[in-house]
C-alpha cells in the first residue's frame, strides 16, 4: 500500500478540463483530451501552461483516450474509446518525433485494428468488453488493456497486442487481469510503461496495479502489485516521469480535480 495520498504538481488548462492521455517524452510533457474535443496535442511547461500546440489535420478526434511514446521520441494518439463498443474504426495515430516541434502535422502513419472476438457491434450487455482508454508501446508493439464496460462488472481487463506499422491488424489477445468488481474503482482508465521498459502501471479513479519482473510481452504474468492513491477522483491519465515517479492527470469535475499529481513508487510499504 502506498504511505500517502499524491502531491499535486498543478492545475491543468481549461483546454483540457477533459484530459483523457498524457506522456512525458524528451523531457517534455505532452497531453490530449477526449470526444467532443479538437484533434490537438498540447505541450505543457512546468505550470501547467499550454506552450506549443500541435493540430492534427487528417485525424479526426472521434474518441482519443491515450497517449504513449516509444523509445525514440515518437508519439502516439490512441483513438479506441469504445463506449458502446459498436466502433468499427479503430484507429492509432503516430507522429514522428521531427514533427513534433511544427505548428501543424500530418500524422505519419495510421495503424488500424479490429478484436478477432468481437462478432456483434454491440456485442451483449454482458460482453462488453471492447473500450480502451489505456496503451502502451513495447518493443515494436503496442499493448492495449480494456476498459470493461459489461453487466455485472467483475474487474477483468483484457490484454491486446497490435503491431506498431501502418496497415489493418487483427489484435492478439494475450491474457486477462482481474482487479475487483466495484466499477468506480477498478475500471482501467490509464496506462504506462517505465523509460526502462521494467515496469508497467495500470490506472483507475483510485488506484494503480504495477506490474514488474515479467518474461514476456504478457505483462500480467510477472509480479503484480495494487496500489491505493488514497485519493478519489475522474483519474484518466498516467506517464512516468522516471523510473520511480508518476504524473497523474485528472477530469475537472464541476469544482474538483483538473490537476496534474505526482506519486512516488518509493512511497510503498
Amino acid at each position: 500500500m502506498s504511505k500517502e495520498e499524491p502531491e499535486t504538481l498543478f492545475k491543468l488548462p481549461k483546454k483540457l478540463k477533459e484530459i483523457s492521455g498524457m506522456e512525458y517524452s524528451s523531457k517534455l510533457l505532452w497531453a490530449i483530451a477526449d470526444s467532443g474535443n479538437e484533434n490537438e496535442l498540447y505541450q505543457l511547461n512546468a505550470k501547467g501552461e499550454i506552450t506549443h500546440t500541435l493540430k492534427i489535420t487528417d485525424a479526426q478526434n472521434i474518441d482519443w483516450e491515450d497517449l504513449a511514446a516509444d523509445p525514440k521520441g515518437n508519439l502516439y494518439i490512441g483513438d479506441f474509446g469504445n463506449n458502446d463498443n459498436k466502433r468499427t474504426d479503430l484507429a492509432i495515430y503516430a507522429i514522428s518525433k521531427d514533427s513534433l516541434s511544427k505548428n501543424e502535422s500530418r500524422s505519419v502513419a495510421k495503424i488500424r485494428f479490429s478484436y478477432p472476438q468481437q462478432k456483434e457491434f454491440p456485442p451483449k450487455k454482458t460482453e462488453l468488453w471492447y473500450d480502451v482508454e489505456a496503451f502502451v508501446v513495447y518493443k515494436d508493439h503496442f499493448y492495449l488493456f480494456t476498459k470493461n464496460r459489461s453487466k455485472k462488472f467483475d474487474g477483468t481487463t483484457l490484454l491486446y497486442r497490435v503491431p506498431n506499422r501502418p496497415g489493418t491488424h487483427a489484435a492478439t489477445l494475450l491474457g486477462s487481469y482481474k482487479t475487483h468488481a466495484d466499477y468506480n474503482n477498478n475500471a482501467i482508465t490509464g496506462a504506462a510503461i517505465s523509460p526502462d521498459q521494467s515496469k508497467i502501471v495500470l490506472l483507475s479513479h483510485s488506484k494503480i496495479w504495477l506490474f514488474e519482473a515479467f518474461t514476456s510481452d504478457n505483462f500480467f504474468q510477472g509480479k503484480d502489485t495494487e496500489l491505493s492513491l488514497k485519493h478519489y477522483s475522474q483519474k484518466e491519465a498516467v506517464t512516468f516521469k522516471d523510473n520511480s515517479t508518476l504524473w497523474i492527470a485528472d477530469e475537472k469535475v464541476k469544482k474538483s480535480g483538473g490537476n496534474v499529481y505526482q506519486f512516488s513508487l518509493k512511497n510503498l510499504n
